[in-house]
């Protein structure tokens, strides 16, 4: 798989998870929710965020390698 495919597909499930934590956020509605949320996941959305930004730079960098190396 390559380096931009790996990152669409990392992209898209965590699209997917925000969905369903929308879902699940409705439902559950105490004080533990909003802990879980903090503590989890605008961990997980930030750092997948960055990824994907790293993503994007490396399959720059290893298009520019390849295409130098030709």
């Amino acid at each position: 798989m390559s380096i931009a495919a790996s990152r669409s597909r990392l992209i898209a499930l965590t699209r997917e998870l925000a969905q369903h934590w929308q879902t699940t956020r409705e439902a559950w509605t105490d004080a533990k929710r909003d802990e879980f949320e903090r503590t989890y996941l605008v961990n997980l959305f930030t750092a997948v965020d960055r990824a994907g930004n790293a993503l994007e730079q490396l399959d720059e960098v290893v298009t520019r390698v390849r295409r130098d190396c030709e």
